[in-house]
């Protein structure tokens, strides 16, 4: 890793932990049906080892209706600030991220935004991951080689697979959904928690 210059980030399920914003939704989900909310989550928990969208592969099993997502109740991991303060005075950090418009200011909000040097979200650029154009504006912007970057992320089709491909060194952090998706030989290292990449970086 002596060679790289920038790293960057997935944000949710990342550098943010989602669980109770999932937890909210598989009771809205179940809510006056036949269904019970440990059923539903279960089967969540099934689909995550082979489908890249779990919740909707569950929905359509038990045909049930999708509710919203609650943002409000997104928040970063305990260790997330501690680790983006000590890897920012060595590199430059990024993120590139599917997420609906106001990256910027949520990442602000959350007391985070300022470690990086760069935000790519799709809602701003029109491309999500794991679509690699994404990937080509985050390294055009940063003026970054790809063998100079890292990717760190939660899932292997959207943020390992295709940086990969590209030529970044990849970290797959098995947290939210991840940790219930089978071993990888994919990723270029692959950690438990967020924190563990210090040992890395």
């Amino acid at each position: 890793m002596y060679n790289k210059k920038w790293i960057f980030f997935d944000i949710g399920s990342t550098l943010v932990d989602e669980s109770e914003c999932y937890e909210i939704r598989y009771k809205e989900t179940t809510d006056n049906t036949d269904v019970t909310y440990q059923e539903f989550k279960d089967k969540v928990i099934e689909f995550a080892a082979t489908s890249d969208n779990p919740y909707k592969e569950a929905l359509q099993f038990f045909s049930l209706q999708k509710t919203k997502w609650y943002r409000e109740f997104e928040k970063p991991y305990p260790f997330t600030e501690k680790v983006l303060e000590e890897l920012s005075k060595r590199y430059k950090l990024g993120i590139i991220a599917n997420q609906s418009v106001g990256s910027e200011q949520r990442l602000t909000d959350w007391d985070i935004g300022k470690y990086f040097d760069l935000v790519i979200a799709s809602a701003e650029e029109g491309v999500e991951k794991p679509n690699p154009e994404i990937f080509r504006i985050a390294l055009e912007r940063a003026n970054c080689l790809p063998e100079n970057a890292v990717m760190v992320g939660d899932r292997i089709d959207n943020d390992i697979l295709p940086a990969k491909k590209l030529g970044l060194k990849t970290i797959w952090v098995k947290q939210g959904f991840a940790k219930h998706q089978p071993e990888s030989d994919v990723p270029d290292y692959t950690i438990q928690t967020l924190e563990e990449i210090l040992e890395l970086l």
